[in-house]
């Protein structure tokens, strides 16, 4: 029978790239799979250095990472992962294993490395870690706050969301068998009874169900709800909810409810004005009309170069604009439609310019007017839109104390069939705080006796009649500007004005 070296077969018969290290570092051996793999021969690997071969480096390892120390030191195994690069160029992962080969009286005489390729692994395992952490990012970073409990009510995760909406912290929650203590008594088998149950969603399914919850405080917290059931294999490993806490919801719809209230009892309250209003305009009528013809026969009766002519016919101008003003506010009592006609906006805003000439706030007051050179036409109102330049006025007026500079300034944006009239003063401007409210009725910054608040929403109500809209352009300490937009009259091109 030949010599059979079974030392060389058992140590060519190995599955993994093989070397046999002596102890100061030198390549005495290696397998086939070795030099096969790192496209070599054995002439051209023994006798060189390992560090040489398994580093590329021209240099001993550091003592204090040299596996090879470690195994002389301890005289025991030891493994380690190393990313190098493979004969492609391309990052490989090896799992390398280093064996101490004892001599006889127990000294390690030789080191023998097992050089595993793990890639395929390692590059599972990261992929696996990166979804792993993708999933982690997702319910760290939810808005809604996520638990996770195993089957026996122990805490899993618990996010940011859910520490901040129960009270709790990672050291407190996590790992603790708390899960039932954060609802109310008979809450979490409830919960659990319908996940089991095919009537709220499917077995294993909860879908938005309102309850309540218990902070770490003992406060009880109205949520939103949703929860399911995590299987493995067929069996219950784990569950999990998703809360909202529903406070902010129900606060917007308590608001929401007030604010309706309030709305209602605004409307009550234009109601039962229109109808003061109307009973006041008939008062007033009576009064005017005898005033009216009292003027009107004086004026007949006065010589025509009577030095006081003139004054009697004041009075009859402004009898005839307070009749046309009370027809106007009993107009808007009944709530009647507004009688549209076409009008230059310019002789709108002089015609209020006219009735306000001799008003007392005024009188101080520099009025700059700004008019586009082009017509600026508009369907609608005349005389609710002379209330509305009145209103706008008489404000900008009482902003400035009487004194100041007042400009309106129009222009027309032909393309977009839009007019604009901006009403700027030298006021004292309108508070922050204020300017969501400006334009509510009974809304006022006046002191009480002085303002009834119904002007800027009397003067929106119209606007909007009108198709058009009303806004604070600009506003600060040294004054304000408002803008207002209306409908362009487009004249038909089968006509001319």
């Amino acid at each position: 029978m030949k010599n059979f070296d079974w030392h060389e077969r058992l140590f060519e018969s190995l599955t993994f790239p093989t070397l046999i290290i002596n102890v100061d570092r030198t390549i005495i051996n290696a397998n086939k799979r070795f030099l096969k793999r790192y496209s070599s021969s054995k002439k051209e690997l023994v006798g060189t250095k390992c560090y040489q071969i398994l580093y590329q480096s021209a240099q001993p390892c550091p003592e204090s990472s040299c596996p090879v120390s470690s195994i002389l030191a301890s005289k025991k195994g030891s493994s380690y992962l190393k990313k190098t690069l493979g004969p492609d160029g391309a990052e490989i992962y090896e799992d390398r294993v280093c064996s101490p080969i004892l001599d006889d009286n127990g000294d390690v005489a030789y080191v023998i490395v097992s050089v595993r390729d793990v890639t395929r692994t390692e590059l599972l395992e990261m992929e696996l870690q990166k979804t792993n952490d993708f999933l982690e990012n997702i319910i760290a970073s939810s808005v809604a706050a996520i638990i996770v409990a195993d089957m026996k009510g122990v805490i899993l995760r618990m996010n940011e969301s859910a520490r901040k909406l129960f009270g709790y912290t990672d050291k407190m929650a996590v790992g603790k068998s708390i899960a039932e203590y954060l609802y109310t008594p008979g809450g979490a088998r409830s919960v659990m009874k319908k996940l089991r149950s095919p009537d709220y969603g499917g077995v294993g399914k909860l879908h938005t169900t309102e309850m309540k919850i218990i902070n770490s405080s003992g406060q009880e917290i109205p949520v939103e709800m949703n929860a399911s059931i995590i299987y493995q294999d067929g069996r219950e490993i784990a569950t999990m909810g998703i809360y909202n806490d529903l406070r902010p919801k129900i606060e917007t719809e308590k608001k929401l409810k007030e604010a309706e209230r309030i709305k209602l009892e605004q409307s009550n309250k234009m109601a039962s004005l229109g109808q003061l209003a109307a009973g006041v305009a008939h008062e007033i009528n009576n009064p005017l009309s005898g005033i009216l013809i009292d003027a009107s026969l004086i004026l007949e009766e006065l010589e025509g170069d009577s030095p006081i002519s003139q004054d009697i016919q004041n009075i009859i101008d402004d009898t005839n604009r307070c009749k046309e003003i009370v027809k106007n506010l009993l107009a808007y009592s009944r709530q009647t439609e507004f009688k549209a006609e076409i009008f230059n906006m310019h002789d709108v805003i002089e015609q209020t310019f006219s009735l306000l000439r001799e008003h007392a706030l005024l009188q101080n007051i520099a009025v700059n007017k700004e008019y586009s050179s082009s017509m600026v036409m508009c369907k609608g109102d005349k005389n609710q839109l002379i209330q509305v330049f009145t209103n706008m006025i008489i404000n900008a007026a009482q902003a400035m104390d009487g004194k100041g500079n007042l400009t309106i300034r129009t222009s027309r944006d032909k393309p977009k069939g839009e007019v604009y009239i901006e009403i700027s003063d030298t006021g004292c401007g309108i508070s922050e705080e204020y300017l969501p409210k400006i334009f509510d009725h009974f809304f006022t910054t006046k002191e009480e006796g002085k303002g009834t608040g119904l002007g800027l929403g009397a003067v929106k109500s119209i606007i909007e009649k009108h198709g058009g809209s009303i806004k604070v352009k600009y506003t600060c300490p040294e004054g304000t500007t408002f803008l207002i937009e209306l409908p362009l009259y487009r004249v038909p091109e089968s006509s001319s004005l």
